[in-house]
């Protein structure tokens, strides 16, 4: 379909509440995922909200089979997550090193749970239920935050491991976004 221009940080949409989609299995929703996966493969993401190209629906894809941007991440299947809900499965919370397409050129320490359940639907309104740790888990909490108008600086608790990749990492940086 088409690579779309993803919103940057500042962008007002950014921080809007998605709204859940009420009908699934439609050629606009099909398009929509379109643009979405298209445009997630061509900037090399680990995932994509619809929010993040301006469309304010709870739709969120993600999935990383090898990626220069997470050199270090373990796969994680490729999915489409609408109308999502998370459960976090104890309090155990796990710093890692995260970057957004919104955010180009930056990376924060982000703590997130380290293993949750999370729910939802397909595009076809089959439902998802799945419990993940590690990576995955981290992707997907980053993509659903966007549903919520939360973007990952407004998690980092100490604002100074949060900067440019070429700053943060000067000998042995990670691919920039």
């Amino acid at each position: 379909m088409a690579i779309k221009t993803v919103l940057r940080m500042g962008d007002p949409r950014l921080l809007e509440k998605a709204v859940p989609v009420a009908v699934f299995a439609t050629p606009e929703l099909h398009a929509l995922l379109q643009d979405m996966r298209d445009t997630m493969a061509a900037l090399n993401g680990a995932g994509l909200a619809a929010p993040q190209i301006g469309v304010g629906l709870q739709v969120v894809i993600f999935g990383v089979d090898a990626n220069p941007r997470y050199p270090e991440a373990g796969p994680v299947p490729h999915t489409v997550l609408i109308n999502p809900v998370l459960t976090p499965l104890g309090k155990e919370m796990e710093a890692g090193w995260e970057g957004c397409l919104s955010i180009p050129g930056l990376r924060g320490l982000v703590p997130r749970y380290k293993q949750l359940c999370y729910q939802g639907f397909d595009q076809f309104g089959n439902p998802i239920d799945r419990t993940v740790s590690g990576f995955h888990a981290r992707v997907v909490q980053h993509e659903c935050d966007h549903l919520q108008g939360i973007l990952y600086p407004m998690r980092i608790g100490d604002m100074s491991r949060f900067g440019f990749v070429e700053e943060l990492f000067p000998d042995n940086p990670p691919v920039a976004e």
